[in-house]
């Protein structure tokens, strides 16, 4: 007698392998996650998984020990946040930095480049150009238009206030 087909054998299989998974999970979305990337071994393995006595008996051992390795990752990563505590809040940008990516995004796309790269980067005029596939003169005239559009744009007549 041949073995079954996947298909056959993942229809004949499945709610029985559901029920078992659910039962040590205790959460059927977690069961059907697991064993759904247990079926996909089980598929990619299907000439040596279906020659097994008992195929199913596999895919339930990956099925749980997916489950497993899912439940330790959880655990260690609620013992790291116990050792570490919650990441450190994230402050809002200030108005200055606000400002000025306001700024950058008001003016042409290779200016802006040239000045994130050569002010934001730390990248040499030489380093742009090489990186840009340009030459040294044209990152500089980007530089120097970038700057002064920059300035312009970084003015604000409404507050008093001067970011450039």
């Amino acid at each position: 007698m041949s073995p079954p087909s996947f298909d056959e054998f993942y229809l004949g299989s499945r709610q029985r392998l559901l029920r078992c998974v659910y039962a040590v999970t205790g959460d059927m979305q977690d069961a059907q996650d697991v064993l759904q990337e247990a079926f996909a071994r089980a598929w990619q393995n299907w000439g040596k998984v279906s020659g097994y006595e008992d195929p199913e008996a596999w895919v339930r051992t990956v099925a749980f020990r997916i489950a497993v390795s899912r439940w330790r990752r959880a655990k260690n990563a609620i013992t790291a946040h116990r050792r570490h505590g919650a990441a450190n809040a994230v402050r809002p940008p200030d108005e200055n930095t606000v400002a000025l990516v306001a700024a950058l995004r008001g003016i042409p796309e290779e200016q802006r480049k040239a000045i994130v790269l050569h002010h934001i980067a730390g990248r040499s005029v030489a380093e742009i150009a090489a990186e840009t596939g340009v030459a040294e003169g044209t990152v500089k005239a980007r530089l120097s238009r970038g700057r002064q559009a920059l300035a312009q744009l970084l003015r604000t007549e409404s507050t008093g206030h001067r970011y450039a």
